[in-house]
């Protein structure tokens, strides 16, 4: 799940409320390349309220595609987590920094100084937050014409978060690395056979131990793909919603978890749930 501090649109507090409505016990927030969440929540929680468990989600790429990478349960004043924290901080300052300059040179849009400013004052400013300032200065329709039409056209360098430091960071953290959505690549690109099999085998070797079987976005074919992955492999499994707020229409909650999992259970154990 996704809090203001990336691209959702709950706050902290707005979120906690909504987990005691839906009733659901153990939660996480996985925001994009931030901990922010994982230091105020715990100071948020009561007596009765659900169980939380540290998270966050890296942006990473190597010479074989996208990834994106779960962290759980780390300690979020180490220095290991922290370190790949500030780096994708960097990068996507960068690449916001970036797509106002390709909107500006390309398109002649502008926007008031005080609308910028409030725009890098996000944590992780990205490119809903950008797409949403174009619509509120009439540059586009909504969202998604801002996205598709207009930020997507800018190729970006490649700089991004490699995954096997963003797992290093993770597991000098005392924390969990998992695989967020397996299957999902760049885009509407799907990884299947032997092409996702190497590519799990390569984070394994870097030190990866979990897979998000689990998943709103997916098709009852890709999570029993996902759970036989885990067994073939050993790994723990887990659940996620990729729940944003307002910014999708994903459902609290919804991440197509159903029966009782042993590899679920585990992971839910590692991390003292």
């Amino acid at each position: 799940m996704h809090t203001r501090f990336s691209d959702g649109t709950d706050t902290p507090e707005e979120l906690l409320c909504a987990l005691k409505s839906a009733g659901i016990t153990a939660f996480s927030v996985t925001d994009h390349d931030c901990i922010d969440a994982a230091r105020i929540i715990p100071g948020l929680l009561r007596d009765g309220d659900p169980s939380f468990i540290c998270g966050v989600e890296f942006s990473c790429k190597d010479e074989d595609g996208k990834y994106h990478i779960l962290g759980y349960g780390y300690d979020a004043e180490s220095e290991g987590i922290n370190a790949v924290v500030e780096k994708g901080h960097k990068i996507r300052m960068n690449k916001a920094q970036r797509r106002l300059e390709f909107l500006k040179s390309e398109f002649g849009f502008s926007f008031p100084k005080e609308e910028i400013e409030r725009l890098l004052a996000n944590p992780n400013p990205g490119k809903p937050h950008i797409a949403a300032l174009m619509v509120k200065c009439g540059y586009a329709k909504n969202k998604e014409d801002a996205i598709y039409n207009y930020l997507n056209r800018l190729h970006c360098p490649a700089e991004y978060v490699r995954p096997e430091e963003a797992i290093a960071g993770i597991i000098k953290s005392g924390g969990i690395p998992v695989l967020a959505h397996p299957f999902y690549g760049s885009g509407d690109e799907l990884i299947l056979g032997d092409e996702m099999d190497a590519r799990l085998k390569k984070l394994i070797g870097y030190g990866l131990t979990g897979i998000e079987a689990y998943y709103s976005g997916f098709s009852e074919k890709l999570r029993l793909g996902a759970l036989s992955l885990a067994d073939k492999y050993d790994l723990l499994v887990t659940a996620g919603s990729d729940y944003h707020g307002g910014n999708k229409t994903v459902r609290l909650g919804d991440t197509g978890y159903a029966a009782k999992c042993d590899r679920l259970e585990k992971f839910l154990q590692a991390v003292g749930v």
